[in-house]
């Protein structure tokens, strides 16, 4: 069945894309809990990352590294959290949050962005790749 994230990946729902490569894709989470929140995903359908053969859960998270580094060096943030929980979309993905404070890992303060603000993010954080 497709997901979401399947539809971002063909093109079929816009996304605020930060970084792809023919394995991955790496998109700002419209839903973010601080600015800057970034999904990492495998292009491929799989529900759950522990489901993934050993080579593309290492690719992804070689993938989401990059991104994280790139992610720490545009947000101004004490670090970058990781998060693996996929409940919300059947198919296994990568929360990449920077973060200042705890509460900001918890999933319950979101914060607010404008298309303009996610188009400006998404190219800063990808000039950081």
């Amino acid at each position: 069945m497709s997901t979401i994230f399947t539809k971002i990946i063909n093109g079929e729902i816009p996304s605020y894309k930060v970084a792809e490569d023919e394995n991955y894709l790496a998109f700002l989470d419209v839903n973010p809990n601080a600015k800057g929140h970034t999904l990492c995903i495998p292009k491929f359908e799989v529900n759950k990352i522990f489901d993934m053969d050993e080579a593309h859960y290492l690719g992804l998270m070689h993938f989401s590294r990059k991104v994280a580094i790139a992610l720490e060096k545009a947000v101004p943030c004490k670090r970058v959290g990781m998060a693996v929980i996929g409940l919300e979309v059947p198919h296994a993905h990568v929360h990449l949050i920077p973060l200042n404070e705890m509460g900001e890992m918890t999933f319950k303060h979101k914060v607010t962005l404008t298309p303009e603000e996610f188009e400006a993010l998404a190219k800063k954080i990808n000039s950081f790749l």
